[in-house]
């Protein structure tokens, strides 16, 4: 009996060495990791359980070639000036009017102001230094490729300055698809009228995406569809979205790093900081 007990009692030291073994591995086998647990990547963003963003890579904004035919030109600051009285009757003031819309300049100084949208009835973005408080007159209007006037509104100045949107609404004509329209944002702060208002203005182009990015933007999520537009050339889409998700998240640092990010690649480092009043028309 002395003879087999060894073999037996080595048996089933190995045999529990083998079961604590494998009873230790099987949590660490089935546990998925922790990155799948919390976290979903969209375009170069990180989605957390917790709804913060964190910013893996910065989307780019791929600016697409100006339009054939001539240059649309535009304007997209239109303040006052820093020492006396301003633009028009305007008050002076720590930054200018301002779209939020890609512009290039030229060899001879003119500037462009042009963007893309797939909208039938798409959203503008301003920068508005000045508020209620102030008897100014502000006026949205857009023009066809004739120049006729198709939509015009009287736009009320915010609380506070800060990035306003202006939508147009379903009473206004659609914007036809590959039509150029030429919109201006102006600010008369002289009551008399008899000096020129602060302005901006620029050229907006529906144009169509193709069926399968169409397919991809129903599929996904908000973040994944801003950078698709991104990455098209979207201006005015993927602006929007993001406002949209800082006004939703205003904490979020990685969404406040993306939209310096996109607003820097336009050259409109200066207005990222500033605050977003989607609340507004």
């Amino acid at each position: 009996m002395k003879s087999n007990s060894q073999p037996i009692k080595l048996f089933l030291v190995i045999a529990f060495s083998c079961t604590s073994l494998l009873v230790s591995l099987i949590p660490v086998l089935a546990k998925p990791t922790l990155g799948s647990l919390l976290s979903d990547t969209y375009g170069g963003l990180r989605l957390r359980s917790n709804h913060k963003t964190t910013l893996a890579q910065a989307t780019t904004f791929n600016q697409p070639s100006l339009p054939p035919g001539p240059p649309p030109g535009g304007r997209v600051r239109g303040g006052a000036k820093r020492s006396g009285e301003g633009s028009g009757g305007c008050k002076p003031t720590k930054l200018d009017l301002t779209a939020l819309v890609p512009f290039s300049k030229q060899a001879d100084s003119v500037i462009n102001v042009w963007g893309q949208t797939t909208l039938e009835r798409p959203s503008w973005f301003f920068y508005v230094p000045y508020t209620k408080d102030l008897p100014y007159a502000v006026e949205f209007v857009l023009q066809d490729q004739d120049s006729n006037k198709i939509y015009q509104k009287a736009i009320a100045l915010p609380d506070k300055p800060g990035v306003i949107r202006v939508s147009l609404p379903t009473t206004a004509p659609a914007l036809a698809v590959d039509k150029q329209y030429h919109w201006f944002f102006t600010i008369n702060c002289d009551k008399e009228e008899n000096s020129p208002p602060a302005f901006v203005e620029g050229v907006i182009q529906r144009v169509e995406l193709n069926p399968a990015t169409l397919k991809e933007l129903r599929m996904t999520e908000p973040l994944k569809r801003y950078a698709i537009y991104a990455q098209k050339g979207i201006w005015y889409e993927a602006l929007t979205i993001l406002a949209q998700l800082r006004q939703k998240n205003p904490q979020d640092a990685a969404l406040q790093a993306e939209w310096r990010n996109l607003l820097s690649s336009i050259h409109l480092d200066d207005i990222a900081a500033e605050p977003i009043l989607l609340d507004k028309p």
